[in-house]
């Protein structure tokens, strides 16, 4: 069963979002190559854009500016996953040379991989088998508190209480805030 994933971010950023433009949905290939080129996207010193991403509830992707928040990049709605793309533009049109699914406004589990591979195959883009960098999130259950668990320690960084093994967002916390 696929996951739908709720921005659980600052509410303050959700609200700065509500007036901004949705990502681009990308069709094809060719829309991706054009959106980069439109956009004015510039490949970095190691040849790669970057780009937010998410997977939206109707399985297409849709992109932004790298510096967009990705609840804008959503139309303010769940996602299926969510993330950076990094592009890496050729003669032979454009590749996933890298993927990564840190959001901190919906903190997608790393199982959301398929709904990614799923879409970028259905556009005919060239992708890695996985997430290239997995990013484990959870909420601490006594703060409230989004983290990022960093070489297996699930500890809160805030208040060092014990974080759960398995992804907690949509379970209330203490305070019964979901």
């Amino acid at each position: 069963m696929t996951k739908l994933y709720h921005y659980v971010g600052p509410e303050d950023i959700r609200k700065r979002a509500a007036a901004a433009q949705a990502g681009v949905r990308i069709e094809s290939a060719l829309d991706l190559d054009k959106w980069i080129r439109a956009a004015g996207q510039r490949p970095n010193l190691e040849g790669v854009v970057a780009v937010t991403f998410v997977v939206d509830e109707q399985r297409s992707l849709r992109i932004a500016d790298r510096g967009s928040e990705h609840i804008a990049c959503s139309g303010g709605r769940p996602v299926l996953s969510a993330g950076e793309l990094f592009l890496r533009p050729s003669a032979r049109g454009v590749e996933v040379a890298e993927v990564s699914n840190q959001s901190t406004g919906f903190c997608p589990d790393p199982e959301s991989w398929p709904a990614v591979a799923a879409a970028l195959d259905r556009i005919g883009i060239s992708h890695p088998a996985r997430f290239t960098r997995e990013v484990i999130f959870r909420r601490c259950p006594a703060c409230g508190q989004r983290n990022i668990v960093k070489e297996g320690w699930f500890v809160c960084g805030v208040c060092g209480a014990d974080l759960p093994c398995d992804w907690n967002f949509d379970v209330p916390d203490e305070k019964g805030l979901p």
